[in-house]
């Protein structure tokens, strides 16, 4: 009965650190069919402990070492536009942040929107990078 127990609770540990592990990738959801319409990508997490402020000044830093450019940062309204064009069309791809104050840490929304005709692959990885910076 005792070892029943404790396989019981290092279950429900292991199953809890992986579930605290992947809430980026739990939250996230894209909307359109790629190549047919615009493509919308979007996913968010809550950090308990880091302010508004810390996490928007980590999330700036992120978006700039992922290249994009055009970025337009309102740290007062915690909000974060930039740009990129990959395809040579001259229609660019265009992330945005939120940070908002959450309980007594911080919420990070991130939105990277597609225009019709184009792809953009992976990006399930690439916001959750964006949005876990807070966390480094």
């Amino acid at each position: 009965m005792y070892k029943t127990a404790l396989y019981a609770f290092a279950l429900a540990t292991i199953s809890l650190s992986s579930a605290a592990a992947s809430t980026c990738s739990q939250h996230y959801q894209s909307t359109g069919v790629p190549l047919v319409t615009g493509v919308t990508y979007k996913t968010w997490m809550e950090f308990p402990s880091v302010s508004p402020a810390v996490a928007f000044d980590k999330v700036s830093r992120a978006v700039l070492a992922e290249g994009f450019v055009d970025v337009n940062a309102e740290k007062q309204l915690g909000t974060l536009t930039a740009q990129q064009e990959t395809t040579g069309s001259g229609r660019p791809q265009t992330l945005r942040v939120v940070v908002r104050k959450s309980g007594k840490g911080s919420r990070v929304d991130a939105l990277f929107m597609v225009p019709q005709g184009q792809v953009a692959p992976s990006m399930s990885d690439n916001l959750c990078r964006v949005v876990n910076s807070v966390a480094d």
